[in-house]
């Protein structure tokens, strides 16, 4: 009996030993495939490949991952095309020719010659309640996805099957071709069926010549670790008003030929550029306008009109200066920054962003906060570390712009609390969201506030429902103060986030030009609270830093009127009638 149970026991060590093998012989064979042949693919092979994905890991067991199955060969051609236009602005970006000619000789999908698509999803609606292990970030669903793919890739290779991702696509496009409901995210369209080649056992785009994969895993052991400073340094109290200066530039701007006061605001704002650059003859000189970017946990929830992606997307297009706010600033020679503070992509290094992400975005503030007390010090931090190396530019003008999907849930619950004001005051159309959506986003916002558990201090609560972006343009408005430059303040976020800057140190309204009232609902009634009159009202909501450049020849306006507009004797023109 001993030697029977010895015998059973080595046996199955034998067993394992070889599904060891062949599990490694397994990832090796594992190809992106491209090449497919038009043998047709066996129901059960595609059931025992999306059972090997079900069986993935799920975060939370949140089972949030989701299937579909393309056999139509219409719907694969639309697809295709939505690939094609996205695959020639890619090929666009290359500017090394021969490099060029090689990308397009590339075959990067196999959409309409494979015999199967498959589409894997997450649906996002499953963060509508508590779900553990997604407090710190949202996108464990999605990663849960990513573990289903690699079982079926797994799966289907063992079958000898195999399967090609295609993410070069619009997915919103994409998305809104295949009629998905607004909750479903798409993680990636797979082309599947049986491999035409093995690409030499390495994989295409090496074979190709493209590129090498390394041959080696990249491995750093972590021996020490590094500690958030425990409190940001907050700005002293700066007091440069000059009573002598103060009744120098008024005697200026009312020594104009002009009746007194008949220039309205322009008078009030050339005399605070006086105060603010200390002269009676103010010069504005390299001016930025600087857009901090970052997504939002939220924005998996649907509170916006747009899918999170869209961050990313703008950021590349203010890059690749196809926004508003590029052709503002170029209309206005305005220099113009962008910062990644915490954008859910990898940005390549050598484009022209100033990386300060802190992470890929906040967390869901519905049931927990939206980052921790030592990434907010830390967003003060690197704003205020933005400001600084624009300022040893020249800049003494400084404009804040963001951009972020999901940022105007953040700033009118901001607004609320810190502010003491009814949240269906503060809460707006943000992107557009109307009706049923409107009142969704009420809802989920409502419910945020109602599972709030911190302290109820201005710094918890920046913490709890701030975005990177927000509280990097606070430490940035900050600095600008203690640097002594003209602040311009953009629309409803941006005012929120002077706002926290203001609440920390009321002395930066000395410097802040709010350049616009927006068309968001809670805009007009924060500038009220703050008693801030804006330069301009043309109902604009898009954010990006617009409002500044728009506003930009207003201020310029300010300051010739007071540096080269005639006085009374200079131009020996009477005066009124003592």
């Amino acid at each position: 009996m001993r030697q029977y149970l010895w015998y059973l026991g080595f046996h199955y060590i034998l067993k394992r030993i070889d599904a060891m093998l062949n599990l490694e012989e397994l990832f090796k064979a594992r190809r992106d495939t491209r090449h497919f042949k038009k043998d047709p693919v066996p129901d059960e092979v595609i059931e025992k490949a999306l059972a090997a994905g079900h069986a993935a890991p799920s975060v939370g067991l949140t089972d949030a991952t989701r299937y579909y199955v393309i056999r139509d060969e219409n719907v694969k051609k639309e697809i295709k095309k939505v690939f094609e236009e996205y695959n020639s602005k890619a090929a666009a970006l290359i500017e090394n020719e021969s490099q060029k000619a090689l990308y397009n000789s590339l075959k990067l999908e196999a959409i309409v010659d494979a015999p199967i698509g498959l589409l894997v999803c997450y649906d996002r609606s499953v963060l509508n309640n508590f779900t553990i292990g997604t407090i710190a970030s949202n996108d464990t669903i999605k990663f849960s996805a990513v573990c289903s793919v690699q079982n079926i890739w797994l799966s289907l290779t063992e079958q000898g099957y195999s399967m090609g991702w295609v993410s070069i696509l619009n997915y919103y496009k994409f998305k809104s071709l295949l009629g998905l409901p607004e909750e479903i995210e798409p993680l990636g369209y797979f082309c599947l069926g049986k491999p035409a080649t093995d690409y030499e056992q390495q994989p295409m785009l090496q074979q190709l010549g493209w590129k090498n994969k390394s041959s080696k895993p990249h491995v750093t052991e972590v021996s020490a670790v590094n500690k958030y400073p425990e409190h940001a340094n907050e700005p002293g109290e700066l007091n440069y008003t000059d009573n002598d200066l103060s009744a120098e530039l008024q005697r200026l701007i009312d020594d104009k030929t002009k009746p007194v006061g008949s220039l309205g605001l322009l008078e009030v704002l050339a005399k605070q550029l006086g105060m603010v650059f200390n002269t009676p003859k103010p010069e504005i000189i390299n001016p930025h306008i600087i857009v901090f970017a970052a997504d939002h946990g939220l924005a998996q929830h649907g509170v916006s009109n747009y899918p999170a992606e869209v961050t990313r997307q703008m950021v590349n297009n203010f890059l690749e200066g196809g926004a508003a706010i590029n052709v503002f600033c170029k209309q206005h020679d305005i220099a113009l920054k962008i910062v990644d503070a915490g954008v859910n992509y990898d940005f390549a290094p050598n484009r022209n962003i100033i990386n300060c992400k802190i992470a890929k975005g906040t967390a869901s503030f519905i049931n927990g906060p939206a980052m921790s007390n030592a990434e907010l010090q830390l967003c003060f931090e690197k704003g205020a570390g933005v400001t600084r190396s624009i300022y040893q530019t020249g800049c003494n003008t400084i404009g804040f712009g963001e951009m972020g999907i999901g940022n105007t849930s953040s700033a009118s619950i901001l607004m609320s609390v810190l502010c003491k004001i009814p949240l269906i005051d503060c809460i707006g159309k943000g992107t557009g969201v109307e009706n049923e959506k409107l009142n969704r986003k009420t809802e989920l916002l409502q419910q945020a506030i109602a599972n709030y558990s911190g302290q109820a201090d201005m710094l918890s609560y920046m913490a709890y429902f701030g975005g990177f972006e927000l509280m990097q343009i606070t430490g940035a408005i900050l600095e600008a103060r203690n640097k002594k430059m003209l602040i311009l303040i953009d629309g409803f976020i941006v005012t929120v986030a002077f706002l926290c800057a203001y609440l920390i140190n009321p002395s930066v309204k000395e410097n802040a030009v709010f350049c616009h009232e927006s068309g968001e609902k809670g805009h007009k009634l924060l500038l009220k609270w703050l008693d801030s009159e804006p330069l301009l009202q043309l109902k604009m909501r898009l954010g990006e830093g617009s409002g500044c450049a728009v506003a930009f020849p207003i201020i310029k306006s300010a300051i010739c009127f007071l540096n080269e507009m005639a006085s009374f004797e200079s131009a020996a023109v009477s005066n009124k009638i003592q």
